[in-house]
């Protein structure tokens, strides 16, 4: 008798990603309702011990135990990466809907300001917005938003250029819809798919950027747990042989961002491919 193949159940496309997701949030807003964490606290009796039953992640250079850290420090990367996001996804939409809308000379000067801004690398602009600043949250919210609305707007614009010859469009200019009108009530709400879907692949970049800048020192303070803090403190003992301070917070990084970027792009499958258009942030 021949066999008969079974068919497979795959999961639906990003329902991992949604998972890790849903996992990454639901343990950042609960740990530190049940497990507070004291910053300046050490145990220099319990440094740098290897993952153990009390100690899954293990230890750091100063005895604190790296997985309650990185969950703190997790927490503080989705805040910024988050409140960024949408900073910089309000401003890129807000100027690439101006743009589109008006055309003429004003699309040409908004886009040669955006062509500026493009022109210099994102960490380099970064590190300068934050070197103006004491280290803290804000000023790397602000580093982050600065450099990273370009590609939104010129998201918005494509989207609002494309949509500015359609039918309905033309039926609002000659009912005698002013410009405002049509931008407020034809075109923002057409491109609002794609400013959110823009806005949540901004977020893995977001956290890599503030890990880069804290790994660099100009982040957060050395003293708050933040996963770049961490993976920068941790140098001296990878040299020394110790692996897992590097590795558990570095895996802290790169799991959510690759959720966050999977969720993502399941989103934009479920775009029209009428309206999909190509994110390059």
């Amino acid at each position: 008798m021949a066999d008969v193949a079974l068919p497979v159940r795959r999961l639906p496309k990003g329902a991992v990603s949604a998972a890790l997701v849903a996992v990454t949030v639901l343990a950042v807003i609960l740990v530190p309702l049940f497990v507070p964490l004291d910053e300046q606290a050490v145990d220099l009796g319990a440094k740098l011990r290897a993952p153990s039953a009390a100690h899954p992640f293990g230890t750091d250079e100063v005895g604190r135990d790296l997985l309650l850290r990185s969950v703190y420090g997790l927490r503080v990367s989705l805040l910024v990466g988050a409140v960024a996001a949408l900073v910089a996804t309000l401003v890129g939409t807000a100027v690439g809907a101006l743009a589109g809308a008006l055309g003429g000379w004003a699309d040409r000067v908004v886009m040669r300001v955006v062509d500026l801004f493009s022109s210099v690398p994102h960490l380099l602009l970064g590190i300068f917005v934050v070197a103006m600043f004491r280290p803290g949250v804000g000023p790397v919210i602000a580093s982050i938003a600065v450099t990273h609305w370009l590609s939104t707007a010129r998201i918005v614009r494509a989207e609002v250029l494309s949509m500015r010859s359609r039918p309905f469009v033309d039926a609002a200019v000659s009912g005698g819809a002013s410009r405002l009108r049509i931008a407020v009530r034809h075109l923002l709400p057409g491109v609002l798919p794609q400013a959110g879907l823009a806005a949540v692949l901004m977020i893995p970049h977001a956290i890599w950027h503030e890990s880069a800048l804290s790994f660099l020192g100009l982040g957060l303070p050395t003293h708050q747990a933040s996963l770049g803090n961490m993976v920068q403190a941790a140098r001296g003992s990878l040299l020394a042989g110790d692996w897992w301070p590097t590795l558990f917070p570095g895996l802290f990084i790169i799991v959510p961002t690759l959720a966050v970027a999977g969720l993502a792009a399941a989103w934009r499958e479920r775009l029209s491919p009428r309206r999909r258009s190509e994110l390059t942030l």
